[in-house]
């Protein structure tokens, strides 16, 4: 296929009238070209946003948890109604919750999505006969939707710091060190079965793991793949910080990386709670910062210090957790306003050679998203997947336009979406702002939302 752009965002920055050729589902050639060289010509190409943190089954949770309790309300007592809510859940639900999600997050601009997927077990906490059941629905959804997967088996042993025993609400987590590597095992399996599929792992957090659990796991996985990626929640919450503290003596991010090998394909989602030494510690390791700025907003976590974070060229990627929201052009532009609103500044997130703070944004989370997945992509450039998003330029043109305004237009600006088409592994999978399966999956969704708050 070859594919003729007007205006394109490379890796090397903007280009004017360039002609892709792609083959398999990756870039092989970039020229300069013409319409009349191409299959298919397009306006403004951008690349596709990766989404470093979802739980899918929480998408159908949305708008459920906002009854409030008299100002008492906290990430902790929102947990509990989180617990009640997926107990009902079934194999079958699961599919069509994350079937439904994605194609948002596709319609939306994301291309790829790491998947930290818990939910392992049926209702009554008993392991299905296959342990990667579950897992399978999710990566039914990739297929059939045509989002990339990197999917991130949870390791959950514990409710809590010291090896208490999990909750009852906890009980369809719960996996033994040996349950937890041969799921990993068999959804190696289903990914070499999948296209544009990979696996990591991600143990839960320090409090519903220990060190010989993480250590296992990880050994595990990186005999299968050594660049499997490594996702954990950690310091999310000031209390969290606290109970570490009383128990290991040390703050979260400090004992990770005191007591675990921790390389660039780790990532630590929230890390809200940290101070300047764990800060350096995850520059120095090339950690990832996986961080979701309208979960965190919406369960009051707190505020990552990007401004810090970044200005000594440390990796972020950005993630729609509990899918609060779906979007990557909220998540950036909340990403930014927090800063702002810390500093009392404006344009924060810009650089000196890249003073386009929706550029800038837009360019190191795709990176670091792709950075946070292993995966080949993240970027318009030869030998990368061609995973591109297509803009609406009429609905850009309504704003400042030209190549320096561009993503600071889409971020800061649009009103509505201007994702027009978007392309995954050199497939289109939304033309002309629409998915195939979406009527069908809105209608068995809303069915699935009207019994579940019934």
């Amino acid at each position: 296929m070859k594919l003729f752009a007007k205006n394109i965002l490379l890796a090397t920055g903007w280009a004017k009238d360039q002609l892709l050729t792609i083959e398999q589902g990756v870039i092989q050639v970039i020229t300069d070209g013409s319409e009349q060289q191409a299959d298919q010509v397009v306006a403004t190409v951008i690349p596709g946003m990766v989404n470093c943190h979802s739980h899918a089954f929480q998408r159908a949770f949305a708008g459920f948890s906002e009854q409030g309790s008299e100002g008492k309300d906290s990430f902790w007592t929102w947990r509990n109604v989180m617990y009640q809510f997926l107990e009902q859940l079934s194999v079958e639900d699961a599919e069509l919750i994350a079937t439904q999600l994605y194609i948002e997050m596709l319609k939306a601009g994301y291309t790829r999505v790491a998947e930290f997927h818990y939910l392992h077990h049926d209702n009554n906490g008993q392991p299905y006969t296959k342990l990667s059941e579950m897992a399978k629905a999710l990566f039914k959804a990739s297929k059939n939707s045509g989002l990339g997967l990197t999917m991130l088996p949870v390791l959950y042993q514990y409710s809590g710091f010291g090896q208490q025993p999990p909750n009852h609400g906890q009980r369809r987590f719960i996996n033994s060190i040996e349950q937890f590597n041969q799921l990993v095992s068999d959804c190696a399996q289903l990914a070499q079965e999948t296209p544009n599929t990979n696996v990591g792992i991600a143990p839960h957090s320090l409090r519903a793991t220990d060190k010989e659990g993480i250590n296992q796991a990880v050994a595990h996985v990186r005999s299968i793949d050594k660049q499997a990626p490594i996702h954990i929640h950690i310091a999310e919450q000031q209390k969290e910080v606290d109970d570490c503290i009383a128990h290991y003596g040390k703050r979260p991010v400090q004992w990770l990386l005191d007591n675990i090998t921790v390389d660039k394909h780790w990532c630590f989602i929230h890390a809200t709670h940290i101070d300047e030494s764990e800060l350096s510690g995850m520059i120095e390791t090339g950690a990832i910062a996986g961080i979701c700025p309208t979960t965190e907003a919406n369960l009051g976590d707190g505020i990552f210090p990007t401004t810090e974070f970044m200005a000594r060229q440390g990796t972020i990627a950005i993630g729609s957790d509990s899918h609060i929201s779906v979007n990557p052009v909220e998540e950036l532009r909340l990403l930014e306003y927090a800063q702002r609103l810390i500093k009392q500044q404006r344009a924060i997130l810009a650089t000196t050679a890249t003073p386009s703070v929706g550029l800038n944004l837009w360019q190191q989370a795709a990176k670091g998203g792709a950075q946070s997945t292993s995966s080949n992509t993240g970027e318009i450039a030869v030998g990368k997947q061609a995973d591109l998003l297509v803009l609406d330029q009429a609905k850009l043109n309504c704003f400042a336009t030209g190549d320096k305004y561009n993503l600071d237009s889409l971020i800061f600006a649009s009103q509505s979406n201007c994702i027009k088409d978007v392309m995954v592994n050199g497939q289109w999978v939304i033309q002309d702002y629409h998915h195939p399966l979406e009527q069908q999956s809105q209608a068995s969704f809303s069915e699935l939302l009207a019994k579940l708050s019934s």
